[in-house]
């Protein structure tokens, strides 16, 4: 890295404008190489932190650290600063390449201390550096991310499930991510649509229309929690819809609720050019009205079969099972041409755990606890708006209407 002793410099106090170019416009006179440089301001106070080297080439410049300090002490700072050898940087833990990097996520409605304290006491306990926090919510003190790294091999599986404890104690959202390249460059975003990106099961509702909601909801029930097969249990289902109209189709979707935030986080998602798709094991006439509404650019669910303007109590093959789901979603990254660690899905039944494990990132959404552990990450929020902060995206880069 280099040969000449290393200056550590940080200091701290009230911000303002150009301080920042005054302390680096003395290492510039002085001809000092930055080796590395970290600011931060947190509600108008000041951390500035520079690594750089001591001796200029050829030695002739003077030694920067006391105007250094006199520029601080001018500008009402406080400084501190630690001088080492070239070979303590290079070989000690100063300068450790961290290739393991992640991303922890801590979600609720207002974080409390203790619950910050165990997560950090956790992190410490397993030798997991903190390398950055930042709050990303923009009022209440609801998100913050910690870019975290370790010099060893992170046992991915154990600390997910052990933070997946803690988050359960503490009643708060708790993701972790590894940190690179694809966390950030995701293109596409598919969802399910009963239970996920609307708030109701749309089957349910049909049934409610037909008077058979008890029987039909028994069997939604365990087709969700993975104790029936979904294309029996959808079979099952639809026989009992035998006779339902368009009308009574139509007056469903018009009392169907959009899952708060779905909207917002669509409309932010097409401005970052994200492709949205809906993969559903509900049923193409809601799926369809839905695309139109939220401007999707895909939607795929199954088609009831109607003769004489009434359904027939069966549905058009194939089913849109949990298999059908996930290959649907690989078939749309390669029309896109996305790869599918840059693919995003969102669900929350047990037909979504192939889907969600198919996606570089899957999100299970206010789902059962069988489906949670499937998924990447769980999601206990009643807003899908925070899908943004799992993707590092802070409420201060959104319009205030959606912040």
């Amino acid at each position: 890295m280099t040969s000449s002793p290393l200056a550590l410099v940080t200091c701290s106090g009230r911000d303002a404008p150009g301080i920042t170019s005054e302390l680096t416009g003395i290492l510039a006179d002085a001809d000092r190489r930055i080796v590395d440089i970290g600011q931060a301001v947190l509600h108008g106070w000041l951390s500035l932190s520079l690594l750089f080297e001591i001796e200029a080439p050829g030695n002739e410049a003077p030694a920067p650290i006391p105007r250094l300090l006199a520029k601080a002490h001018d500008l009402g700072l406080k400084m501190e600063y630690r001088i080492f050898q070239a070979d303590e940087f290079t070989s000690g833990a100063l300068s450790a390449q961290r290739s393991n990097r992640y991303a922890l996520t801590l979600m609720a409605n207002s974080i409390p201390a203790r619950t910050l304290h165990e997560v950090t006491h956790y992190l410490a306990r397993n030798r997991i550096n903190i390398d950055v926090i930042e709050k990303l919510s923009e009022d209440q003190f609801g998100c913050v991310e910690m870019l975290v790294s370790s010099q060893s091999e992170v046992d991915e599986k154990s600390v997910k499930s052990d933070l997946l404890a803690i988050a359960r104690n503490e009643g708060v959202d708790i993701a972790l991510q590894a940190e690179g390249l694809f966390r950030r460059a995701k293109r596409l975003i598919v969802f399910d649509m009963d239970s996920t990106l609307i708030q109701s099961e749309i089957i349910d509702e049909f049934a409610r229309e037909m008077g058979v909601y008890d029987e039909v909801a028994r069997i939604t029930h365990e087709a969700m929690s993975g104790k029936v097969p979904f294309a029996e249990a959808l079979v099952r289902r639809v026989a009992k819809l035998r006779g339902l109209t368009h009308a009574q189709i139509e007056s469903v979707f018009h009392r169907t609720q959009i899952t708060p935030g779905a909207e917002e986080l669509i409309r932010v998602l097409k401005d970052l050019g994200y492709r949205i798709a809906l993969i559903s094991g509900g049923f193409s006439c809601i799926a369809d009205r839905l695309k139109s509404r939220l401007g999707l650019h895909y939607a795929y669910a199954n088609h009831l079969v109607f003769q004489d303007g009434a359904c027939t109590g069966a549905v058009r093959p194939p089913v849109v099972d949990a298999q059908r789901k996930a290959d649907l979603l690989e078939l749309i990254a390669q029309q896109e041409g996305i790869q599918l660690d840059q693919v995003i899905a969102v669900g929350d039944g047990a037909n979504d755990i192939p889907m969600l494990e198919k996606a570089g990132l899957g999100i299970a959404f206010n789902a059962k606890p069988s489906v949670g552990e499937c998924a990447d990450l769980a999601l206990n929020q009643q807003n899908l708006k925070a899908i943004l902060y799992l993707l590092g995206i802070p409420g201060r880069d959104l319009p205030p209407s959606l912040a």
